[in-house]
């Protein structure tokens, strides 16, 4: 499947301004950027879903594409943007911190009000011994780093995934994998524990026991109100359980993420069809950073970081390597599609029980 650059490209219409960003990111620092542009297919569908019903047509100030001269058209300035980073995490935890900080650096330089991280942001170790030792509380000297980060570049931070000692850490020996969200000015405004632990074994990709060095979460975290709209946390392995994101949609989200270390087997198959299938049954947008490449002998990650819409449609996502991609929330397209949608409204816990209770 061609990426939606590449499609731009071969019509001549990919926006010179961020093709030669991108380029000048790939060359200078090893990081490719493509800008993620929002498509509505709503009108046409439910056309042809309710042939009798009468839809507004939305007005589109992103939809086509736009002319070489053109890298943002000024009509969706008004619809936040959201930057979703992708990197290759190893034990060097200053050097993840280098890249991970310049990534937001050119997401804030861009505009983006708020950026993503993907899990293990802070670091992928050889083996359990090794992320016990390099762990940290959250009030440590990493997270203080981004803190600091938060509040130089005036945007918030989703910390997909940081390797916490808790509260319990002198009884269990154990760590959490803890989302972080930072606001602008870098205070942490909520933390969620990852709750689904992944233990598996996968022919040809290696087996995997994160509860050998990691505790589950104890509770979900409410959605949290952010620029971009209502953000609700998980982390990688969340995403098989829909009873998560059902619970946090029913408790307000409209922005679901994942951020993620997929691995090479799982990733081609699962992916994309588990983000779309989370987006499309929520009706949320799904931002999903992740992890690439190899980290070490040990380990690679699958990367293909991405941003969907609450139809189900890929807005933007990341080529290969380290870098980020960039999209728009548009919060009045997803409130027409639920109504003209109302899946929520049409649910038989009758008949099925309350799959995915809302948060208390």
């Amino acid at each position: 499947m061609h990426s939606q650059e590449e499609s731009w490209e071969n019509q001549g219409w990919f926006p010179e301004m961020t093709f030669g960003l991108r380029k000048r990111l790939s060359k200078e620092r090893g990081f490719s950027l493509m800008l993620g542009f929002i498509t509505r297919p709503l009108h046409r569908f439910l056309s042809l879903l309710c042939p009798g019903l009468r839809i507004p047509r939305l007005s589109v100030p992103c939809a086509q594409p736009r002319p070489r001269a053109m890298a943002v058209s000024s009509s969706s300035c008004e619809l936040p943007l959201v930057a979703v980073c992708q990197v290759t995490s190893t034990p060097d935890k200053q050097q993840n911190f280098k890249t991970c900080a310049e990534l937001v650096r050119e997401a804030a330089r861009l505009g983006a009000c708020l950026a993503f991280l993907p899990e293990a942001f802070d670091f992928i170790a050889r083996d359990p011994a090794e992320t016990l030792r390099l762990s940290e509380p959250l009030g440590g000297r990493l997270l203080e780093e981004y803190t600091r980060l938060a509040r130089e570049c005036g945007l918030w931070l989703s910390l997909g995934g940081f390797h916490e000692r808790g509260q319990d850490w002198e009884q269990t020996q154990k760590i959490y994998n803890c989302h972080v969200l930072l606001n602008s000015k870098g205070a942490v405004v909520a933390t969620y524990r990852k709750t689904h632990l992944c233990d598996v074994e996968i022919p040809g990709q290696g087996p995997m026991c994160e509860s050998n060095s990691t505790m589950p979460g104890p509770n979900l975290e409410s959605p949290v109100s952010t620029p971009a709209g209502k953000v609700g946390l998980a982390v990688c392995y969340d995403m098989r359980f829909p009873e998560l994101s059902l619970a946090l949609a029913q408790a307000g989200a409209e922005i679901l993420t994942y951020p993620s270390a997929f691995g090479s087997v799982t990733g081609p198959a699962h992916w994309e069809v588990l983000l779309r299938a989370r987006a499309i049954e929520t009706q949320c947008y799904v931002v999903a950073a992740a992890q690439c490449g190899r980290h070490h002998e040990k380990r690679a990650s699958y990367g293909h970081s991405m941003v969907v819409d609450p139809w189900g449609t890929v807005v933007a996502r990341c080529s290969e390597g380290p870098g980020l991609c960039l999209a728009r929330i548009d919060l009045s397209y997803l409130r027409q599609l639920r109504q003209h949608l109302p899946v929520f409204q049409h649910r038989r816990p009758d008949l099925y029980g309350n799959l995915g209770h809302p948060l208390s």
